[in-house]
């Protein structure tokens, strides 16, 4: 169960630290972010990876834990700039 929480938190972070960026928000919404909503999601985006990296050390202890949060990353940083590209690519397609 750890496992899915650490994936789900760390898919959020990563996809909440993706929209702040201007690129992204222009993909996305078709115009900037209010800078307060911005900063939110950035404060919420490593928040919840500080979170991760607390369950997986927590549940697995430091060695496995650091291990496994590496991975949880890893994985949740591909999904996310997978999506975004398919995203890119269905909106380039219209």
């Amino acid at each position: 169960m750890s496992h899915l929480a650490i994936l789900l938190l760390c898919v959020f972070g990563f996809a909440a630290l993706a929209v702040v960026m201007e690129r992204h928000q222009e993909d996305l919404f078709g115009r900037p972010m209010v800078p307060a909503t911005a900063r939110s999601l950035r404060v919420a985006g490593w928040a919840a990876l500080l979170l991760a990296l607390a369950v997986a050390v927590r549940a697995q202890g430091w060695a496995l834990g650091l291990v496994s949060y590496s991975g949880h990353t890893s994985l949740s940083a591909a999904l996310v700039f997978g999506l975004l590209i398919v995203q890119a690519r269905r909106k380039g397609r219209r």
